[in-house]
């Protein structure tokens, strides 16, 4: 099983990543939560601007990627898993787990160091939040992250397949919980008791300083609640409340000009001050 996805892993996770943005987008379409207050056309142009040159730099700079590293810390019985000897499919769990930890520990490391947050802001300086603010990375951010995610890779020994797994459903539920979409009361209640949700994470992307570090989950919502940085709604309302940061509430961050140079400008407190 391994082999044959390593061997289609690069056209899996194309047809995943393609196939959800297109129904999160056809679904935004349908039913959108938020009426938009910039041009969609050049937000997409930018998002997917940004996701292309990060797609690119990791293939220039990277030799080896996350799943790469897995094979290799596999083949050489290298990391906490393979010394645990556990059995294949509870390691498979333990490993998706702690990747996902490690994700939101990484959020939040982004959140509250300012060099790094100088990155990460690209991301939050998105005006509107749909779908396809959930590609919206600075490449020298997606550049650290592979490096983090790299070293817990080989320190846990995480299998291949865990790690492809892993980054398939990481890049879904990035899609899915950045999208602009109405979800009924209950279901929305129901399924963010294990999963993030657009409702539950659109908070995350408040011009508020309090609510834009809290919600730092990309997949399960325990994290969250277990270390204290949940927060159920949005203070003025998911209809009243404000995207983006508070110094930057114009077009300029719909640029990808702009948004490549932002890290480069004088930092700004995340609610503009």
């Amino acid at each position: 099983m391994e082999e044959a996805l390593l061997s289609v892993e690069p056209e899996l996770r194309l047809a995943v990543f393609l196939g959800v943005l297109g129904a999160m987008g056809l679904w935004e379409y349908l039913a959108p939560k938020r009426p938009p207050s910039f041009s969609k056309l050049r937000r997409w142009s930018t998002n997917l601007g940004l996701s292309i040159v990060n797609g690119l730099m990791l293939r220039v700079f990277v030799p080896v990627l996350a799943v790469g590293a897995a094979a290799w810390a596999e083949s050489q019985s290298i990391g906490l898993l393979n010394f645990l000897s556990l059995p294949y499919p509870l390691a498979c769990i333990v490993a998706f787990v702690l990747l996902d930890l490690l994700i939101y520990a990484q959020h939040v490391l982004f959140h509250h160091v300012p060099v790094f947050w100088r990155l990460h802001q690209v991301h939050h300086a998105d005006p509107d939040i749909d779908t396809s603010t959930g590609i919206r990375f600075h490449p020298i951010e997606i550049l650290l992250s592979m490096g983090i995610k790299i070293g817990a890779v080989v320190l846990l020994g995480a299998p291949a397949v865990a790690v492809i797994l892993f980054e398939i459903v990481l890049n879904a539920t990035s899609l899915f919980n950045h999208g602009n979409v109405r979800l009924a009361g209950w279901a929305d209640r129901l399924i963010r008791q294990v999963f993030v949700t657009p409702d539950m994470h659109r908070v995350h992307h408040s011009v508020i300083q309090r609510e834009t570090d809290s919600n730092f989950g990309f997949n399960f919502s325990i994290w969250d609640r277990l270390f204290g940085t949940y927060r159920e709604a949005p203070e003025k309302g998911h209809q009243e409340m404000e995207i983006g940061l508070g110094a930057f509430r114009d077009e300029e961050p719909t640029r990808i000009s702009w948004s490549l140079g932002l890290p480069f400008r004088p930092l700004h407190g995340k609610d503009g001050l």
